[in-house]
Order: structure tokens, then sequence, then C-alpha cells
């Protein structure tokens, strides 16, 4: 077994969707960022990524590159499964959570859940999502931004050495 942490952070703005776990959820503002800026998705991708010990996000989708501009994080995050699963890598499971003061997140979490699973192609009992708030403390209390954290585990091939 393979354990992967993952964590992102982003600005809240006016004039952009917000898009968690690659639901979109009603807000009167988005995530900034170079793609879609999901950073419940970025966190899963990093855990994903950091259990196979293959790196981060960044290193695998450039922030600047024009072909990742707006595009969904769920697109990513496909590639990424697929990147594993080709080096013989299965997820076990993913554990999240997402850190934002508003909007209350709660009646979103199964459709959240629905959506992350599909995308990596697994039981959705095997993805949590959690929401806190971070009681009114620092840049996610005063509304400026959320951030996300998520673990990952995998097994496979690798565990062998091939």
């Amino acid at each position: 077994m393979h354990a992967g942490i993952g964590y992102d952070v982003h600005p809240l703005v006016s004039g952009r969707r917000l898009v968690l776990g690659g639901v979109e959820i009603p807000f009167d503002k988005g995530l900034d960022g170079w793609s879609d800026a999901d950073v419940l998705t970025h966190a899963v991708i990093d855990a994903m990524l950091g259990a196979a010990a293959l790196g981060d996000i960044g290193r695998h989708f450039p922030p600047g590159d024009p072909q990742y501009h707006d595009i969904s994080s769920l697109i990513l995050l496909e590639g990424v499964r697929q990147k594993l699963a080709d080096k013989g890598w299965r997820i076990v499971n993913i554990d999240a959570t997402v850190v934002a003061e508003k909007p209350r997140l709660s009646e979103y979490i199964d459709a959240i859940r629905h959506s992350l699973s599909r995308t990596l192609d697994i039981s959705q009992d095997k993805v949590s999502v959690k929401a806190k708030t971070s009681a009114g403390l620092g840049f996610i209390g005063r509304g400026e931004g959320m951030a996300a954290y998520a673990v990952a585990m995998l097994e496979g091939s690798q565990d062998e050495g091939t």
C-alpha cells in the first residue's frame, strides 16, 4: 500500500464559476486559477501522484500552458488515473476535505463523491469528501479563498518492483 497527501488552495474572485470535485456549486464567486481551479480535484490529483511518487500537478499540467487554460480538472484527474493504471496502480480509496467558510457544501457532497468516483472508475463508497469551515479564522474565514486536503491509497504491481 502506498499513501499520498495532496493540498491545494485558490483565491475566491468574482466572475468565475465555483467548481468542486467537478460539480458546479451556485455561489457569487469562483476560484481563480489557470484551469477551472477546482481546489478539491487538484488536491486529489496531488495525493494520487504523491502515492505513486510521480511528482505534483504542476509537473504534469504546468500553469501557463495554453492547453490547460480553463480545462475541467476532471479531464486532468482522468489523465492521472490512466497514467497510474498504465503503471499498474489501483486506487484503494480517496479521503478529502474542503475548507471553506461559504457556501455550505453539505447538500453537494454526494454529487461530488459521485463525480469523483465516476471519473476515477471506482465505487463511490471508496471516495470520502468532507467540508469544514475555518471558524472565521484566516483568509478562508474572511471568505478570500478555499483550500482542500486529500489522501490517496494505492496498491499495485509497483509494490512487487515491476
